[in-house]
């Protein structure tokens, strides 16, 4: 599912400005690690990051719609548009370019077997995976890449 940042209140939408951005669960294992995977990877550090738990995941979360105490939907927005689920992650993979562009083929697996192995994973993921306690804390220059409300355009 793909929606356009105009939906979102003026708040999330000036916090976001025009950046492309990954918005992951922060105590989840693997979405820290996908986070971790775009940082490492994003050489010409054109992504921007925000956690479900802050307060611009939280707003950004109810803006559309989505629960805001179980942060199953990933969330990736790559110029102005809101990727969700295993679109988010292929946006996110062809963003990257390089040899990683070939991991947005995600996009293309059919519908029915993309929603039932990404809910799969969502649902199961703590167990699989695990959970920390506490949101990471970034290192200084990592830290200046993480949007929140009190840091708007």
């Amino acid at each position: 599912m793909t929606r356009d940042v105009q939906i979102l209140s003026a708040p999330v939408r000036a916090a976001l400005g025009d950046r492309d951005v990954v918005v992951f669960d922060g105590v989840c294992v693997l979405c820290s690690g996908f986070f971790r995977f775009v940082l490492r990877h994003d050489a010409a550090g054109r992504f921007h990051f925000v956690t479900a738990q802050s307060a611009l995941g939280q707003a950004l979360y109810r803006d559309l719609g989505l629960p805001t105490d179980a942060f199953e939907t990933n969330l990736v927005i790559v110029d102005g548009r809101i990727h969700e689920r295993l679109d988010a992650f292929a946006a996110a993979m062809s963003a990257l370019g390089g040899p990683w562009r070939a991991l947005a083929a995600a996009r293309f697996v059919p519908e029915p077997l993309r929603s039932g192995l990404y809910h799969a994973i969502a649902r199961n993921r703590y167990r699989i995976f695990g959970r920390t306690d506490l949101c990471m804390i970034p290192a200084p220059d990592v830290r200046a890449r993480f949007l929140d409300l009190d840091r708007a355009a």
